[in-house]
């Protein structure tokens, strides 16, 4: 396998190809193409399959340009004289199915040029993320000069009889993220041999959305750059029986051989989560087994039944690892290699190994990261280790739920959430700058709306799910995007979908403004107490709910903020009248004036963190305001919110004036460091929680800049900047973030019980900064305080 060198030469070709910015023949934008989409003859459409797909072409000389376009259903790989030059398409939908442009130009020799495609289609197995019709490959060449490569019956196919699918992951759980591999060594596809390779199956010309003939694959160009790859060593190995294994493997390349007849067996640990590629080279072994386990952690047995009880992360022994499983079957020649088709998530690989009567030699496993090509450009710098490791763990987390969309966590799922992605794009704007995969998040779920309003709850996704309090978070993630971006013509765009959203809502309003029975799954937190239903705050019996309201009132505010700058006014007076009946009907039914607290329920029999918090984000708690966000910090007896909703929780402290007491919030963040996690956890019993890595915990990512640092927007587009630093006990700190302009770096420093200050914003940027409730003008470049 050439896997290893075609990933280092992959990486250099993505900074030319990311710089490029994926360019098209605008031709191609609104006619048909002259490329067919493709399959192999007699290969069924729908079922589970990996394909091969190849053309050779000659050259007088090599090229300086070679745009090409490519896509497939449902996946591919594009090889060039055997280098791996692009993986895709991007997931959409039928109505939004990418492609990817790239220019092949470094990867062509003068002379004869091979070009090919691995295409796999997991059929009924597939991701629930994965969109589909049936199996196909396509290619097309940006100008004539291109078009010899386009996809036709002059390209050969064939199927890889070698693959079968492995489904499951050894316990019951919703896992939906796709199957295992089931390789058979004995029957891969020989790409040097003719005799099975047949003339490609023409099914359709390439349509461009929009187009006459656009059914089908409607296809439209991939606004995302490619995946980063990055070649990574696993760090040890914890457990072996059964042979024996040098002391630097799998640190460093290193053969060792498991004799004839033996059951062997060893547990590596990368050391930490991640997505990867795994490589595993082997050789002879002639009817050998090979399986790989892939785990996020160790489980505890419970009554011979594997259920998600879990340990210490980092202890191994005397616990199980089941999950995701890859299996082998060696064919006994040298050099055999095996490289996933897709991704793998993982901390802990277990490797079973059963030979025959040849010994099998292990020559290499490693593994090659992946995950959309985020930069780091934020850093702090304060006194405690403790930050940066939280830093780094949440960083991780949203690096690891992030692809060519935002995921809800890598290994079970892999699906885009707008409750999860809200957060994950607060986390990209603070810590990266890169917006395109937020962009591409609103556009997906937009795309999502239903003929009744409402978006799905995630997209893509193959079975159509709603939660109809997600599409409120929907409109929440817009005006994030509208605060923090210079993209006012995009936010613009939107604005009708979220009136559609808002006019659904507004049906199931009852005279007073409360919403009553509103439909579908209406999921706020994973809390695990009395009236809470799977998710779902506490209702009365008139199917009312105090959450809800607010939840919903919270987003016409911010409907109504972005209608009157961006929008009608007639919609600006519509939703201010809804704020005013709302506010006057939560304050009338669910404020408790002798407990100061808001309840769930008109009936005020249950209490939660959940609904105070929103009564201070929403403006509802007025006066009271201070008093309850007391009240939310030590009210021990209020239900409390999980690592996910606390992202609302502490904004509405931080809004309650308690902002300096932000690092006493982050015990479950504290918790997931002593249970060894290496990412966040979706809930906060780490024992009994399903996903170790779920971004929508990554919230300090936000508030350790936002609220220690005190960096924010101040007006739409980022076109103000407030400084207001709660630093607590610090006595000195410094950090920076991007800015759509350039950066902004502060620096604070407490020295004879005087603070100096230093802010840098960019040349043209103007703000305040707010010290101890005292305003002071900022101007772009540096300014320097000593109060």
């Amino acid at each position: 396998m050439k896997y290893k060198a075609a990933v280092l030469a992959l990486l250099c070709f993505l900074l030319l190809q990311n710089a490029w910015a994926q360019t098209v023949n605008t031709l191609l934008l609104d006619h048909p193409w002259k490329a067919q989409w493709i399959t192999v003859p007699d290969a069924p459409a729908k079922s589970y399959g990996v394909y091969h797909f190849r053309k050779s072409i000659a050259l007088d000389a090599a090229p300086k340009k070679f745009i090409i376009h490519v896509s497939a259903d449902n996946r591919y790989k594009l090889y060039v004289n055997d280098q791996l030059v692009s993986l895709g398409p991007a997931r959409g939908d039928m109505y939004y199915w990418n492609y990817e442009s790239l220019d092949i130009a470094p990867y062509l020799l003068a002379g004869k040029n091979m070009i090919r495609a691995v295409v796999w289609n997991e059929g009924e197995y597939r991701p629930e993320a994965q969109i589909t019709d049936r199996t196909a490959f396509m290619l097309q060449g940006d100008t004539p000069a291109e078009e010899i490569l386009n996809t036709n019956n002059t390209w050969q196919g064939i199927r890889d009889p070698a693959y079968q699918p492995l489904t499951g992951v050894g316990y019951s759980t919703y896992y939906v993220a796709g199957p295992g591999e089931m390789v058979n060594m004995h029957q891969t596809v020989k790409n040097n041999s003719d005799t099975e390779w047949k003339a490609a199956k023409n099914i359709d010309r390439g349509n461009p959305k929009g187009t006459v003939n656009a059914t089908g694959w409607m296809l439209v160009p991939s606004s995302l750059p490619q995946m980063e790859l990055k070649t990574q060593r696993l760090a040890t190995t914890r457990q072996v029986t059964g042979v024996n294994i040098p002391a630097s493997f799998p640190a460093r390349k290193g053969g060792f051989a498991v004799p004839p007849h033996t059951r062997a067996s060893f547990l590596l640990d990368q050391g930490f989560l991640t997505n990867a590629y795994v490589t595993l080279n082997f050789s002879g072994g002639n009817n050998a087994g090979i399986s790989l386990t892939y785990a996020e952690s160790p489980m505890i047995n419970v009554g011979n039944i594997y259920q998600i009880v879990k340990p210490n992360r980092n202890e191994t022994v005397g616990f199980k690892f089941v999950g995701r499983k890859d299996s082998l079957i060696a064919n006994g020649s040298n050099g055999q290699g095996f490289t996933t088709l897709a991704y793998r998530t993982f901390r802990y690989i277990l490797v079973n190994i059963s030979t025959d009567d040849e010994p099998l030699t292990i020559d290499d496993i490693y593994g090659t990261f992946t995950g959309y090509p985020f930069k780091l450009n934020a850093s702090l710098q304060v006194a405690d280790p403790e930050v940066q490791q939280i830093l780094d763990i949440g960083w991780r987390t949203a690096r690891s739920c992030a692809m060519e969309t935002y995921m809800d966590c890598p290994y079970y799922e892999q699906l885009q959430y707008i409750g999860d992605g809200r957060i994950q794009a607060l986390v990209s704007y603070f810590n990266s700058g890169d917006d395109r995969l937020a962009r591409n998040a609103l556009n997906q779920m937009d795309h999502s709306r239903l003929a009744e309003g409402i978006t799905l709850s995630r997209h893509p996704s193959y079975t159509p799910q709603i939660i109809s309090t997600f599409s409120l978070w929907y409109i929440c993630m817009l005006h994030d995007y509208w605060m923090y971006r210079p993209d006012t013509g995009f936010v613009k765009s939107k604005l009708n979908g979220t009136r559609e959203i808002l006019n659904f809502f507004s049906r199931y309003q009852q005279a007073d403004g409360s919403l009553k029975n509103a439909p579908y799954w209406t999921f706020v937190d994973w809390v695990d107490s009395k009236g809470w239903d799977f998710g779902q705050p506490p209702k009365a019996a008139d199917g009312t709910s105090a959450i809800l309201d607010m939840q919903l009132l919270l987003t016409y505010e911010q409907a109504a903020e972005m209608e009157s700058k961006l929008g009608m006014s007639v919609y600006v007076q519509l939703y201010q009248n809804k704020i005013a009946q709302l506010k006057a009907t939560i304050q009338r039914k669910y404020y408790d004036s002798k407990k100061g607290l808001y309840a769930d329920t008109k009936d005020k029999t249950t209490w939660s963190q959940h609904a105070n918090a929103l009564a201070i984000l929403t403006g509802v708690a007025g006066v009271h305001t201070a008093a309850l966000s007391k009240k939310l910090e030590r009210d021990t007896t209020l239900v409390p919110c999980t690592i996910y909703f606390k992202y609302y929780l502490h904004r509405a402290l931080i809004k309650g004036g308690l902002g300096d007491d932000y690092m006493n919030w982050l015990g479950v963040w504290r918790d997931n460091i002593k249970m060894g996690l290496t990412t966040w956890a979706e809930i906060s019993d780490l024992q009994h929680n399903r996903s170790d890595c779920h971004a929508w915990g990554a919230s300090p990512n936000i508030e350790f800049y936002r609220t220690v640092l005190g960096i924010d927007s101040y007006a739409p587009g980022f076109s103000k900047v407030k400084i207001e630093p709660h630093l607590g006990k610090m006595e000195k700190a410094s950090g920076q973030i991007p800015h759509p302009d350039g950066t902004i770096a502060v620096n604070y420093v407490k020295s004879g019980g005087k603070w100096s200050l230093k802010i840098g914003l960019p040349g043209k940027t103007t703000g305040i900064l707010v010290w101890k409730g005292k305003n002071y003008p900022l101007s772009g470049g540096n300014n320097n305080f000593n109060l």
